[in-house]
């Protein structure tokens, strides 16, 4: 049974100025060691990182914790199976949350082009 579900959508430049502008600051904040290495072996990692932006803010809303709550950006994490596929991880207090809503499965789909990344999270019991 679906028991939280949450969307986002941004455009890639508003995470490509924030690289610029913040560089690994900006990266080590949000992003973990393995979306890092992902994202930067890309062509362009903006792209990739926004897409990984848009599933950590779908996550978040699917929680229904938003920002809030004690959830941490890096508490999300994106991986990519050999099959292309990507996985959802959650780790500290997003997957404390996770467990005490009854969710046991998380679906993670990921979209991006040149302009705007989306993703998409459901938790299923």
């Amino acid at each position: 049974m679906i028991i939280g579900i949450g969307i986002d959508i941004l455009q890639n430049e508003r995470i490509a100025q924030s690289l610029e502008r913040f560089g690994d600051r900006f990266i080590n904040r949000i992003f973990t060691e393995g979306e890092t290495s992902y994202c930067e072996a890309c062509a362009r990692p903006e792209i990739h990182y926004a897409a990984r932006w848009a599933a950590k803010e779908a996550a978040f809303k699917a929680l229904g914790t938003g920002w809030s709550s004690g959830v941490r950006w890096r508490d999300i994490d994106v991986h990519r199976l050999p099959s292309g596929q990507p996985r959802l991880h959650l780790h500290g207090e997003a997957l404390h949350r996770a467990a005490v809503m009854g969710a046991s499965r998380f679906f993670l789909s990921l979209t991006h082009d040149q302009a705007v990344s989306a993703a998409v999270v459901i938790l299923e019991t």
